[in-house]
Order: structure tokens, then C-alpha cells, then sequence
């Protein structure tokens, strides 16, 4: 390939199921999966995150500890995980838990999140997300120090702690941050390490965002901006027509928008065409790497798709995951 920068693959997780159906099947389901893609050499396996869902939608990180021994050498993340609802202190906790067991696979793919219903339940204003989300993730980098951390915030006090668990070999987990505005990924580029482009945004916006962070992620630390990865969620449909891709995609992957509806994102129903031609990686292999490949001039260099959406049979899912290993990574090493 002519860039120079590593680039990586991965798998997002739709665990996401119909209340009718029985969750330990589809359990058992992720694991396979996991192990398909570990086989077809793909680099990560990612889990996302609700609370209080509308589908039985199993916590990421139980979920990813269930799948670290059956994930090789892959990377583990959450994309994204809600750190605005859950307390820092058990957040740190968790996350070193994690990175333990894994021995250091972990990326902490985290936002500030959305939903009115998780905020209410929380008992706390949704108002507050921003400046919560900044000071979650300073009290957890600042309790896996070695000297006890002190910090008093507008939402949280530490007074002199550590956590019990630090990550594994005292290394640094990433802080990978999804973020939907210019100014959220800009903020991105100072409190995070990376920031996790959205499977929803255009190509232009997305290139030309990534370009604004890495400018602000230079200002603020010189020389960090050549080492930043640069993540990108894809959803990824490949058949043998872009025609018959497009009618997988209306039956499978149009159910999943419209389920975001009930989330007051009906914009993303007005806009599923729009999206498909401009956003999602839907269609035959060479489609597929004809859309890729402007993402990697552009600079993204750590590519994250979800495959399968509720309601598709798994042996679909499995197909898209083959195919691109077989047939749209040589056309991107050609390029």
C-alpha cells in the first residue's frame, strides 16, 4: 500500500436482540463470530454500549471479557461506551480489570451519549454530559497513577486514591472518543488519543474533521498527531451486485435506522438513501474498495464495520467478513 501509516480492520458487535428471542443463543452466536474474523486475520472485535435499550442489548464489557480467549491477539474496545452515566472510579476499575485479563488488548472507545431515557433514569441532567464526560475520563487516567490522586471537580470529588487495578504492564489504554460536532471532536483531540469517526458521517465531513482534530491535537502536543491512530466506523454489506447488496441493506440494515427512530433520530430514516450512497460500504467487492480508498487517502488507518444488524442471519454476516478478506483487501494493497 503506498501509505506508510498501519492499517487495521475490525469488527463491531451489533449485540443488539429482539426481546422475543433467547439472549444466551446469540451469546454463544458472538463468540463464533469472533473467532471467524480472528481466523480471517481481522484486528479488533469491538462491543458498543446502551443502558435500559430498547432491544436486549448485553453490557460490552462482561461481553468482551466472555470473549478474550477466544479473540487470539485481536484488539478489545467498546465503541462507544457512555462514561457520562457511570461513576469514574468504577469505570478505572473495569477498564484495568479488562486490560488484566487481556494482557493490554484494550481500547476505550467512550462519548458522552444521547438518550434522554438513560439520563433521566440516571438522575442526571442531560445538560451536564459535556462537562461530566471531561472529568470522567481525567479522574480514571489520574487513579491508575502511581501516587494517590486528588481532584475536585464540578461533579466529582477524589480525595487522595488509587485504584486497586491498574492496566496491564503499567501501559496507557487508548481513549478513543466519538464525538459528532466540530467541537466535540476538537475537545476530542485534547482530553482523548483518538478520535472514532462515526459509522453515520459522510466521506468529506469525515476527512475533513479528522484533518481538524489532528491540527488541535498537534497544538496541544507537538509530535502527537503523527502517532494518533485514526478510526472510522463502516457499516459493511457485500454481495455479489451493488443491486442485490442495496436490497440486503433495505431488508436488514434499514430496520436498525428505523429502530434508532425511537431514540429521536428520525433524521436518520429521512436520510437512509443518502446514506447509503455516501456513507455506508454497501455493494460488490470492487464498490467496496472504490469507497475505502478515499478514506485512506484522507487518513483514516483503522477501519472498525458492523457486518450484521438485528434480524440477519449470521451466515450473511459471516459472508460479507469472508469476502472482504478474499476480495476487497487485494484491491486496496493494488491501489
Amino acid at each position: 500500500m503506498t501509505s506508510q501509516r498501519k492499517l487495521n480492520f475490525a469488527v463491531l458487535l451489533d449485540h443488539q436482540f429482539p426481546r422475543t428471542e433467547r439472549l444466551a443463543d446469540h451469546l454463544d452466536a458472538l463468540i463464533e463470530i469472533t473467532e471467524f474474523a480472528r481466523d480471517l486475520k481481522f484486528d479488533g472485535v469491538f462491543g458498543i454500549h446502551h443502558f435500559l435499550a430498547e432491544l436486549r442489548t448485553p453490557q460490552p464489557f462482561p461481553l468482551l471479557a466472555r470473549l478474550i480467549p477466544h479473540s487470539g491477539n485481536m484488539d478489545l474496545g467498546t465503541s462507544v461506551y457512555v462514561a457520562s452515566l457511570t461513576n469514574p472510579a468504577q469505570i478505572a476499575e473495569e477498564l484495568a480489570t479488562l486490560d488484566q485479563l487481556s494482557k493490554g488488548r484494550l481500547i476505550f472507545g467512550t462519548g458522552v451519549g444521547y438518550r434522554e431515557e438513560e439520563f433521566d433514569t440516571f438522575g442526571i441532567p442531560r445538560s451536564t454530559r459535556g462537562s461530566r464526560f471531561v472529568e470522567s475520563l481525567q479522574i480514571i487516567r489520574g487513579l491508575w497513577t502511581d501516587s494517590p490522586f486528588t481532584f475536585q471537580g464540578k461533579h466529582f470529588a477524589v480525595n487522595a486514591q488509587r485504584s486497586s487495578v491498574g492496566p496491564y504492564d503499567e501501559r496507557h489504554i487508548p481513549f478513543w472518543i466519538g464525538a459528532n460536532s466540530p467541537d466535540t471532536i476538537t475537545r476530542a483531540a485534547r482530553i482523548g488519543d483518538a478520535w472514532i469517526a462515526s459509522p453515520n458521517v459522510k466521506e468529506r465531513w469525515a476527512i475533513g474533521n479528522l484533518d481538524a482534530f489532528l491540527v488541535e491535537k498537534e497544538r496541544v502536543s507537538p509530535g502527537s498527531s503523527r502517532a494518533a491512530r485514526r478510526p472510522i466506523c463502516r457499516e459493511l454489506l457485500i454481495a455479489d451486485t451493488d443491486d442485490e447488496a442495496k436490497r440486503l441493506a433495505d431488508r436488514f440494515l434499514k430496520e436498525e435506522y428505523i429502530a434508532y427512530s425511537k431514540y429521536d433520530l428520525d433524521h436518520f430514516v429521512e436520510m437512509f438513501d443518502d446514506l447509503m450512497s455516501k456513507s455506508f460500504l454497501v455493494g460488490s467487492p470492487s464498490t467496496i474498495a472504490a469507497k475505502i480508498r478515499p478514506l485512506l487517502t484522507g487518513g483514516f488507518d483503522y477501519f472498525i464495520f458492523r457486518f450484521f444488524w438485528s434480524g440477519m442471519p449470521y451466515s450473511i454476516a459471516k459472508e460479507s467478513l469472508s469476502r472482504f478478506s478474499a476480495e476487497v483487501f487485494p484491491l486496496l494493497e493494488e491501489r
